[in-house]
């Protein structure tokens, strides 16, 4: 399966893009997550800590426990305030 992967704020300046095509297999989002994490040194310490960060699959709040059937982007970004 082809996904389009998104990285907003500091995951995007830890990764060194702002997005990119994965091929994968994964079957979760923490698959994703595993996957991505062991292709560069980047992906791993932007995946370091999941407790800082959250995700969306096509533009809707998930979690990592999520299924990836059927998904076409996935949205990784650090928790929002308000204010």
């Amino acid at each position: 399966m082809r996904v389009t992967v998104l990285y907003f704020a500091w995951l995007r300046e830890r990764i060194g893009a702002p997005r990119e095509e994965v091929d994968t297999s994964a079957a979760t989002v923490a698959d994703l997550v595993a996957e991505l994490a062991a292709g560069s040194e980047g992906h791993a310490l932007a995946f370091a800590d999941l407790t800082s960060l959250r995700v969306a699959l096509d533009q809707e709040l998930a979690d990592f426990a999520a299924p990836l059937a059927g998904v076409r982007e996935v949205a990784f970004f650090p928790p929002m305030t308000g204010g």
